[in-house]
């Protein structure tokens, strides 16, 4: 049955394209570095397959293809997770209109034109020589091959063929591709996804194709492929990738409506679903107006914002080692007998971090929690016999332990950071010549006299720590988790948070951090205010980055 060879291809399939997903991240180019295109899809896939094998034995087509479509708009990250959870509801939904026990050769070119027709009206702006490029390829040469005598065996193997070529061509298709040097990361992605899922059909589940034909595509895109540094990449227009579901309160939400605003506050932007649950995904410089506008019109969830001007710095030094240890013939650096991880919101945090001697900044914080496994992947790439984590926030400190259970290679172990600023107090007191042990004890002693301040806007109606209403608009400050105070200016109330922790406490030095809201001649105004308020309390300023805090502080 289809729904047997579906359940039975899709687990190996997905796990061949998490074993390649570094692999295809280092493709990454185009239209920006939107995460790590391999990542995505590998964690896109990866919902996918524990919705399927949570099926019962006896479940039909029509309820793998619901398990499909569910389980990769619930998990599809980045832009290259959402347009395959596309592809994939459509070729899906596409085989459960088969009328026959197995696929017949026409039933996969009519599931593919399927895929081709959702995938594409997902996308407001296609463009050609990407993953779509390669589906619409693939779904033309199976309309061809189905007017022919071939068999599903002999078709499948022309059309992993065809997808191997197709992303060959991808660079004639896509300067951008040309001039680094690269194919399109996702349109390789997909390519591996379909190899890997035929050769499971075929019994060679986990292999690489061998016969002749693929070698020769294969080659193709290898001849195209040395992936080049690209220092020179300039950046988005627009900073963070954000995505998130959202429940719609109304029946009557207007999708496109939705999507015009979207395309008002960046690009790269996609609504997919059906009312009332959505994926929405944009890239902008102001995630925190977008989330304001959707709570108006419904629920939003599994929120995540990355900051892509990390993640190509990332890529640049990750494709840069990689030559170099090549070019010198050299395995892999020596491993450090103490390593640390952190996790930060913005660049500024992470830049002033690795100074301080943090080896991985993991890229998240409130509303952009990182997983246990985004933290585990951290620990191996520091390189290091043990290992501190800094998780800088309470909604992380979780995952963080759990990462550090998991680990097998290193020690590790957890100094429960809540704020960057913490941090920064921790890594002060580091001992390079110190045990674990011993550094986790010193610089959990050292968070302890580190007092938090944030400043942030509210979304919605809510209540302060004395149950003062609190309206969406309000600006907020929090401190040690508890809203105390409220006001409508971020300069106004930073000035009377900082005056109540020296009031319940006096400080001798305030840390204080710009979040990417506030411009810089706002954080000079706000400095030039602490000083004149707080004349005894010497400022460390810098430009954090984060997101929806314009001001982070710390009083010491």
């Amino acid at each position: 049955m289809i729904a047997n060879t579906i359940r039975a291809c899709f687990p190996p399939a997905a796990k061949v394209v998490a074993d390649k997903a570094e692999e295809i991240n280092k493709l990454n180019v185009f239209p920006v570095p939107d995460g790590d295109t391999g990542t995505n899809m590998s964690l896109t896939l990866g919902t996918v397959v524990s919705e399927v094998e949570a099926l019962p034995k006896d479940a039909t087509m029509a309820d793998v293809a619901h398990a499909i479509t569910h389980g990769s708009l619930m998990g599809a990250r980045g832009n290259s997770g959402v347009i395959t959870s596309q592809i994939l509801r459509g070729v899906a939904e596409g085989l459960a209109e088969a009328k026959g026990p197995d696929a017949t050769t026409a039933d996969i070119a009519a599931a593919l034109r399927n895929g081709v027709k959702v995938s594409f009206k997902a996308v407001r702006k296609p463009v050609a020589g990407t993953i779509l490029t390669v589906v619409k390829d693939v779904s033309a040469k199976a309309d061809e091959i189905a007017r022919t005598k071939a068999t599903v065996d002999e078709m499948l193997e022309a059309l992993v063929v065809e997808a191997y070529e197709s992303v060959a061509r991808t660079p004639d298709l896509l300067p951008v591709l040309k001039e680094n040097g690269v194919v399109d990361s996702g349109a390789f992605g997909i390519a591996t996804f379909f190899e890997a899922f035929v050769n499971a059909y075929e019994g060679k589940a986990g292999e690489l194709t061998e016969f002749k034909t693929t070698v020769d595509a294969k080659a193709d895109v290898a001849s195209v492929v040395d992936i080049e540094i690209n220092d020179d990449w300039e950046g988005s227009q627009f900073r963070y990738c954000t995505e998130f579901l959202f429940h719609a309160d109304s029946a009557s939400f207007d999708e496109q409506d939705c999507l015009g605003y979207l395309a008002s506050q960046g690009d790269c932007e996609l609504l997919v679903g059906t009312n009332p649950d959505y994926k929405i995904h944009v890239h902008t410089n102001r995630p925190d107006h977008v989330l304001r506008h959707m709570l108006h019109r419904g629920q939003i969830y599994n929120v995540f914002v990355h900051n892509m001007d990390l993640e190509a710095q990332e890529r640049t030094d990750k494709v840069r080692a990689d030559k170099e240890g090549a070019s010198a013939g050299k395995h892999a650096a020596p491993r450090k007998e103490l390593g640390f991880v952190a996790v930060a919101a913005g660049s500024g945090e992470a830049e002033i971090l690795t100074s301080l001697g943090v080896d991985v900044v993991v890229s998240g914080g409130q509303t952009m929690n990182p997983s246990t496994a985004d933290i585990l992947d951290a620990i191996e790439k520091a390189n290091a016999n043990n290992v501190i984590v800094l998780p800088d926030n309470g909604n992380i400190r979780m995952a963080s332990e759990a990462a550090v259970s998991a680990v097998e290679d290193c020690k590790a172990a957890v100094v429960p950071t809540k704020t960057v600023p913490q941090a920064f107090s921790a890594m002060f007191v580091v001992d390079p010549e110190g045990s674990l042990e011993d550094n986790v004890a010193e610089m959990t002693e050292a968070i302890a006299g580190v007092r938090d301040g944030e400043v942030t806007t509210a979304v919605r109606d809510s209540q302060a720590a004395d149950g003062s209403p609190i309206h969406a608009g309000d600006v907020m400050g929090i401190e040690g988790g508890e809203i105390t105070v409220v006001g409508s200016d971020v300069q106004r109330v930073t000035l009377d948070l900082i005056a109540k922790m020296q009031e319940d406490e006096e400080g001798d030095t305030i840390t204080l951090l710009a979040g990417s809201d506030m411009d810089d001649e706002a954080f000079e105004a706000l400095q030039t205010a602490i000083e004149e308020a707080q004349p005894d309390l010497e400022i460390d300023a810098h430009r954090g980055e984060q997101p929806l805090y314009p001001v982070v502080f710390s009083i010491e």
